[in-house]
C-alpha cells in the first residue's frame, strides 16, 4: 500500500498515516484527536470547516459537546505557536467553525538564527496597523543582531493605548515565519502592594515548557536551572519534585539569575530565545534584576528581551524601572523605542484602509474628525471606527461604505477621552454582559470563567457564553486559553483587550460590591485550590484584603513573603510580611493574631538581611519585636531562629558582650533539646563574639565542639525540613 505523503505547512510535518506532527525533527505532543482535528482542517485548506463536520468527521459515533472542540483547537494552537487573534495557521469563523488559512506546500523551515531580511508575504492576515513600519523594522534589526549572537534588551515605550502591543504583536507574527525561535511572553499585572516576584517571567517559561519543544525545554531548565522549575510545580511529576527540592536546597537569589543566564545560553544552542514582558511599569524588582542580569553579560547569546512600559506611570510611582533603564542604556546594554501619537497622515491611512475601497467623498472629511478627537491615540481610533461602523454611522450598503449623517452631528456625539468613551461603550452593552464585565474586572486583567461564576454565583457555563461573545465581538474581550484548577475545575481564560478598559471598570465597581466579589471569588479560588493555596498566596492576599477578610489576607501575605523567599525576590518578600503586620491591627486581639505576628516578623527578618543587610536597624527592630513575641506567646520553634538572627545583629554592629549573652541563650535552648544542627549552631553563635572578645580559648572550645556535630547530609536534610528562613541565617 501507498504511504500517505506528509502534509507540510511552515516548519511543520503532518503526517496522516501515522497521526503524527513534527516540527524539524520533534515530535510535537498531542493526542490522537487533536491530531485528527488538525489533519481534517489542513486536508480542506482555505474552506470554513463548521464545527458540526468537525464533530462528525473526527467523534463520528461517539456523543460530545462542542466544548470538546474548542478544547482540541487550543491544544492545537499551542502546539503551532498559533494566536486566535492574530493567527497564521487555524482561524476561527464567527460561530460557524474554522479554516486553515496557511499554504500547505513547500519545506520546512530549518536553521536555527534569527533571519537578516524580512521573509517573502506570508498568506497571514493581520489587523490593519498603520504608521508602526518604522518601528517594526527597527526591531526586525536588533532581532537579526541577536541572531550574531549580540544579546538584545529593547524597552518599547509609549502612553496608554498609542500601540505598544499591536507593534510587538507585528513584529512577533512576522518572527514566527521566519523559523524555530523559543517564544515566551509575559504579562506584568498591577496588584495592590508589592508584585509577586518574577510572576511575568514564570508565565512566559511556562509557555515555553508548553508550547512546541517543550520536552526539550523542561529538559534544559531541569539541568541548567532547576530552581526556577521548582516554581512551575504543574511541569514535574510528584517523584520529580522531590528530587528538585533536594537539589535546590539553600538556592540563592544569585544563584536563581546565574542559572536562568546560563539556562538561556543552553537554550540557544538549538534556536534563538525571545522574551516579550508587557507592561513592566507594574513589574516586581526581582523581573527587573532579571533583566538586568541578562542584558549585562559579555557572552554571546542568540537572545532578544522585549519589555514594554508607559514611562509617565515608571516616573509617577517612583518606580526602579527608570534608573535601571537609564543604567543599562548609558552602558550599551539596552535600546529604546519610543512609540510616538500618530500623525494625521497615518490616521487617515487607517480610515482609507477601513473604507477607501468603495468611500465616499466624506471619508477624508471623516479621518480629519477621528484625528482632532483621538490626538492620534491608535487605541481610541481603532475603537472609535469599530463603534461608527457598529453604530451604523458608517453603512455598507450596496458594495460601498457610505456615511448616514453628517460631520457635525457625528462631532456632537464622540466623547473627548477614551475613558469617556470606553464607559460609553459599556453603557451600551447589555445588563448581563455588563454585569459579567464588572465581575471580571474585579477578578483581574486576565481571568478564569469559573472565578467569576463565583462572583456571579451562576453556572460557569453561562459567564462562557457571555465572555465568548464579547470576545466574537471584539468588546471589551478576548479569549487566553483555558485554566484548569487543582480540583479539577475547567474553565475558559479570557483577557481584557487592554489594560486601559480594565481600570476603567474596576473604578466603576466600589464600596461593599466590590469587597462581596473580591471575598467570592477568593474563596472560590481557595477552594479550587486546596492544599496548593499557597501557590497563589499574592492573588488570594489581594482579594481578602480587598474584601475585609483581614485574617486570610494576612495569612497569606505571610505565605506569599514565604514564596517570594522560596525565589530568593527578598525586596518582594519584606513588602508582602510589611503589608501584613500593616493589617494585623484590624484583627482582634487574640493569641492567635501574636502567633501570626511571630509568624511575619520570623519571614520578614531574613528578607531585611538580604535585601538591606545585617546591620541594618530594621533588622534590628524586627528581630527584637519577634523576641517579645516568643516571650508573649511561650514554647516556639521559632524561638531558637529569632535569637540566632538577633546575633548576628549585633555581631556584625560590634556589640559583642549582646552578641555573647545571646549565644548563651542559643546554647542552653539547644542542650535543652538535644538537636545536633541547633547545637552546630549554637556552638558557632558562641565561639565567634568569644573570639572578638579576646577569649581565645573558650572560642576555640566552642569552635571545635561546632566543628565535631558537622554533618553535611545531616544538615542538607535540615535546609529542606526547615525551610527557606531558616537557610538564610545559616
Amino acid at each position: 500500500m501507498e504511504q500517505a505523503a506528509q502534509l507540510v505547512f511552515g516548519p511543520f510535518r503532518l503526517d496522516p498515516g501515522q497521526k503524527r506532527l513534527w516540527q524539524g525533527e520533534e515530535e510535537l505532543a498531542l493526542q490522537p484527536r487533536q491530531v485528527a482535528v488538525l489533519l481534517y482542517l489542513v486536508e480542506h485548506p482555505g474552506r470554513v470547516v463548521t464545527k458540526e463536520e468537525l464533530l462528525k468527521a473526527v467523534w463520528a459515533g461517539t456523543y460530545v459537546t462542542k466544548a470538546a472542540l474548542k478544547v482540541c483547537i487550543r491544544a492545537i494552537r499551542v502546539a503551532l505557536g498559533d494566536a486566535a487573534a492574530a493567527p497564521q495557521y487555524v482561524e476561527t469563523v464567527g460561530r460557524e467553525g474554522y479554516r486553515f488559512i496557511a499554504r500547505v506546500a513547500g519545506s520546512p523551515v530549518h536553521g536555527s538564527s534569527f533571519p537578516s531580511n524580512p521573509p517573502p508575504s506570508s498568506p497571514v492576515r493581520a489587523p490593519l496597523v498603520v504608521g508602526r513600519e518604522r518601528e517594526v523594522a527597527q526591531l526586525q534589526g536588533w532581532l537579526a543582531k541577536a541572531g550574531r549572537g549580540v544579546r538584545q534588551v529593547v524597552f518599547v515605550t509609549g502612553e496608554a493605548g498609542i500601540g505598544k502591543t499591536t507593534v510587538v504583536e507585528r513584529f512577533l507574527q512576522q518572527m514566527h515565519a521566519w523559523g524555530p525561535v523559543w517564544l515566551g511572553c509575559g504579562q506584568c499585572v498591577e496588584q495592590y502592594g508589592e508584585g509577586e516576584a518574577y510572576l511575568p517571567v514564570l508565565e512566559a517559561l511556562s509557555q515555553v515548557c508548553r508550547g512546541p519543544g517543550g520536552k526539550q525545554a523542561i529538559a534544559l531548565l531541569r539541568q541548567s536551572a532547576p530552581t526556577w522549575l521548582m516554581q512551575m510545580p504543574a511541569l514535574s511529576s510528584e517523584a520529580e519534585l522531590e528530587t528538585l527540592q533536594r537539589k535546590v536546597a539553600g538556592a540563592t537569589r544569585e544563584r536563581m539569575l546565574r542559572e536562568m543566564a546560563e539556562a538561556v545560553e543552553a537554550f540557544t544552542v538549538e534556536r534563538g530565545v525571545v522574551l516579550v514582558f508587557e507592561d513592566l511599569q507594574w513589574s516586581d524588582h526581582s523581573t527587573l534584576e532579571l533583566i538586568a542580569y541578562l542584558a549585562r553579560r559579555p557572552e554571546p547569546v542568540r537572545l532578544m528581551v522585549v519589555g514594554t512600559y508607559r514611562p509617565t506611570d515608571v516616573v509617577v510611582r517612583e518606580h526602579p524601572l527608570k534608573g535601571l533603564k537609564q543604567e543599562l542604556h548609558v552602558h550599551g546594554h539596552c535600546e529604546e523605542l519610543r512609540l510616538e501619537l500618530l500623525t494625521e497622515e497615518d490616521v487617515a491611512a487607517y480610515v482609507a484602509g477601513r473604507f477607501a475601497a468603495e468611500a465616499q467623498e466624506s471619508v477624508p472629511e471623516l479621518a480629519r474628525l477621528i484625528y482632532r478627537r483621538t490626538d492620534g491615540n491608535a487605541l481610541f481610533m481603532v475603537n472609535l471606527v469599530n463603534d461608527l461602523v457598529a453604530q451604523h454611522v458608517m453603512v455598507h450598503r450596496e458594495g460601498r461604505w457610505e456615511l448616514s449623517g453628517t460631520i457635525a452631528e457625528i462631532e456632537r456625539e464622540i466623547p473627548a477621552s477614551v475613558r469617556q468613551f470606553i464607559e460609553q461603550q459599556f453603557e451600551r452593552l447589555s445588563p448581563p454582559e455588563q454585569e459579567v464585565l464588572a465581575v471580571a474586572s474585579v477578578a483581574g486583567v486576565e481571568f478564569s470563567a469559573a472565578a467569576v461564576a463565583a462572583g456571579l454565583a451562576v453556572a460557569v457555563a453561562e459567564v462562557e457564553k457571555r465572555c465568548a461573545e464579547l470576545a466574537r465581538r471584539g468588546h471589551f474581550l478576548r479569549q487566553s486559553g483555558i485554566a484548569e484548577w487543582p480540583d479539577g475545575t475547567m474553565a475558559s481564560r479570557y483577557s481584557f483587550l487592554h489594560t486601559v478598559y480594565h481600570e476603567v471598570l474596576y473604578a466603576r465597581v466600589t464600596g461593599a460590591w466590590c469587597a462581596h466579589l473580591h471575598q467570592q471569588i477568593g474563596q472560590r479560588e481557595e477552594a479550587g485550590y486546596g492544599q496548593r493555596a499557597g501557590e497563589i498566596a499574592a492573588e488570594l492576599a489581594v482579594h481578602f484584603a480587598q474584601g475585609r477578610d483581614y485574617p486570610r489576607a494576612v495569612r497569606y501575605l505571610q505565605h506569599a513573603g514565604e514564596n517570594a523567599i522560596r525565589r530568593s525576590a527578598y525586596q518582594e518578600a519584606a513588602a508582602q510580611c510589611t503589608r501584613g503586620l500593616a493589617l494585623l491591627p484590624l484583627l482582634p486581639e487574640t493569641p492567635e493574631r501574636l502567633q501570626q505576628e511571630l509568624l511575619l516578623q520570623t519571614t520578614l527578618g531574613p528578607a531585611l538581611v538580604a535585601a538591606k543587610g545585617q546591620a541594618a536597624p530594621e533588622v534590628g527592630h524586627t528581630y527584637t519585636r519577634a523576641l517579645e513575641l516568643c516571650r508573649q506567646v511561650g514554647e516556639t520553634p521559632q524561638l531558637f531562629l529569632v535569637l540566632l538572627g538577633l546575633r548576628r545583629f549585633y555581631l556584625v554592629r560590634a556589640e559583642l558582650q549582646r552578641a555573647r549573652e545571646l549565644g548563651e541563650q542559643l546554647l542552653s535552648l539547644a542542650q535543652n533539646v538535644q538537636d545536633p544542627s541547633l547545637l552546630l549552631e549554637a556552638h558557632g553563635a558562641l565561639g565567634l563574639p568569644l573570639f572578638w572578645l579576646g577569649e581565645l580559648a573558650s572560642a576555640r572550645a566552642h569552635l571545635e565542639q561546632g566543628i565535631a556535630l558537622y554533618e553535611p547530609q545531616r544538615l542538607c536534610r535540615n535546609f529542606a525540613r526547615d525551610g527557606d528562613s531558616a537557610k538564610l541565617l545559616h
